[in-house]
């Protein structure tokens, strides 16, 4: 266990470290964080940040030196990077990052662990493009293996002239075949060092072009009858990596049942409302998992829960909503307003 008055250190310097820091401080730890990434908004809230780049061996040495043990806040820091902190003192293992920043060993990990996944082909080249078309069919979503999310490093192929046109990244692709889903929804676990395993409630999210736009409870149909087997292969695949930690995988509630789209090993967007929602919110629970303390209570503590994010607008204006009972307001403190970027949440609750 974590002495109170440890330090924790944070790769990468987003709104998700920043939000982990406050938890750590309220359970008395203090957070040190290496972000290389620029508008680091979690050095609002640790003690000290590297920003040095990512392959800085020396800086890392030194950013290591100065944490009882290291976690992550986004699932695109360097595997090279976490394996270069020091075995047994980085939660998650850095094998969770290897298996889920390729799209392709993704899917291969969890179907070999019995899970169902979209019918998807890897891209090489053009050639490949036009054979996966040609066997998945159209509509389907062309994406970059790695390095992709809010929907950034993807194209959606509505039919074949739409490769026509497209000029493909020298990159490992993946072309996965559209999924004619009800709804979506995740699975947001978190699992201790003693292999303890607790579940939050997963929420019905919905998406506006790739970025999560509001995750709520309850979730309803048809997700209520497919959170079961979800969780099942959730738990298996933190049992396979060995998790420690918050744990999230998204899927597709289908007529078939449910089908898996990706994990992210790191606290998720679409948990953030377990900050005011839950007994035990994802970051205090992530701190308490990798500190090797006991895990929280993870039940909702309202008849419903709506998250919203604030995505690529004047915050300012959110703070109207404030005017509504137990209405919570989340700002990350970003400067630049920019189209695509989370500028914070607002969490509303009916108890």
């Amino acid at each position: 266990m974590l002495k109170r008055g440890g330090t924790i250190g944070i790769l990468g310097g987003g709104q998700l470290g920043r939000m982990m820091a406050m938890s750590a401080a309220q359970l008395g730890y203090r957070c040190i964080a290496y972000a290389p990434e620029g508008d680091t908004v979690a050095e609002q809230v640790c003690g000290d940040v590297f920003a040095n780049k990512w392959d800085d061996t020396a800086a890392l040495a030194a950013f290591a030196a100065q944490c009882d043990l290291v976690t992550w806040e986004f699932e695109n820091v360097p595997v090279a990077t976490a394996q270069a902190m020091p075995e047994g003192r980085i939660f998650p293992h850095p094998r969770a990052l290897e298996t889920a920043q390729d799209r392709l060993s993704e899917k291969r990990f969890v179907e070999g662990l019995g899970g169902t996944a979209a019918a998807h082909a890897c891209v090489d080249g053009r050639a490949d493009l036009d054979r996966a078309v040609e066997r998945l069919g159209v509509p389907g979503i062309l994406k970059t293996r790695r390095d992709g999310y809010d929907g950034k490093g993807q194209w959606r192929i509505t039919s074949a002239r739409d490769i026509e046109g497209l000029n493909l990244p020298d990159l490992p692709l993946i072309y996965e075949a559209f999924v004619q889903f009800e709804a979506e929804f995740s699975v947001i676990l978190v699992r201790g060092q003693d292999g303890a395993i607790r579940f939050w409630d997963s929420t019905r999210n919905t998406h506006d072009d790739g970025i999560l736009a509001t995750s709520a409870l309850p979730a309803g149909q048809p997700i209520a009858d497919q959170v079961a087997p979800a969780r099942d292969l959730a738990r298996q695949v933190a049992d396979a990596l060995d998790y420690v930690g918050v744990l999230t995988l998204e899927f597709f509630a289908t007529a078939a049942g449910p089908v898996f789209n990706e994990m992210a090993p790191r606290v998720h967007n679409s948990g953030h409302w377990s900050i005011e929602g839950a007994a035990t919110s994802q970051f205090e629970n992530h701190i308490r998992a990798v500190a090797g303390l006991p895990l929280g209570d993870t039940d909702t503590v309202a008849k419903s829960v709506t998250m919203t994010n604030i995505i690529g607008a004047d915050i300012q204006d959110a703070y109207a909503q404030l005017d509504t009972a137990d209405t919570h307001l989340h700002d990350y403190g970003k400067a630049e307003v920019r189209a695509g970027r989370k500028m914070g949440h607002v969490t509303r609750l009916v108890r």
